[in-house]
């Protein structure tokens, strides 16, 4: 078993930043490839960002790319989500997600995961 926490959400202007983080407790952080997904009221959840195990591998969505920023610290059991030059359409609520998995074609599959948080909320005001 592998929790997820997620917290650094909230409410902020246009144009402003975030940084969430998502600590795991339970098996080995460092073997699991992570992920940033986030669902807005009435829509399917989404892949935002993905990262494999090593951290050497970044991989992001179209419409955040130059914008977020995804990172990983082994030590410190974290995974990271920076958020630049945020957009109203950037509002959901964002879940961290964890997979057995050093491939990086599967990250973008929601099915893929095992493990998942209980999701920030995150509102950007226009």
């Amino acid at each position: 078993q592998v929790q997820l926490v997620e917290s650094g959400g909230g409410l902020v202007q246009a144009g402003g930043s975030l940084r969430l983080s998502c600590t795991a407790s339970g098996r080995t952080f460092s073997n699991y490839a992570m992920g940033w997904f986030r669902q807005a009221p009435g829509k399917e959840r989404e892949f935002v960002a993905g990262i494999l195990p090593s951290g050497d591998n970044t991989y992001s969505v179209e419409s955040v790319k130059g914008r977020f920023t995804i990172s990983r610290d082994n030590v410190k059991n974290t995974v990271y989500l920076q958020m630049n030059s945020l957009k109203p359409e950037d509002t959901a609520l964002y879940y961290c997600a964890a997979q057995y998995s050093i491939r990086p074609t599967t990250l973008r599959n929601v099915n893929e995961y095992t493990y998942w948080g209980q999701g920030t909320q995150v509102t950007v005001s226009s």
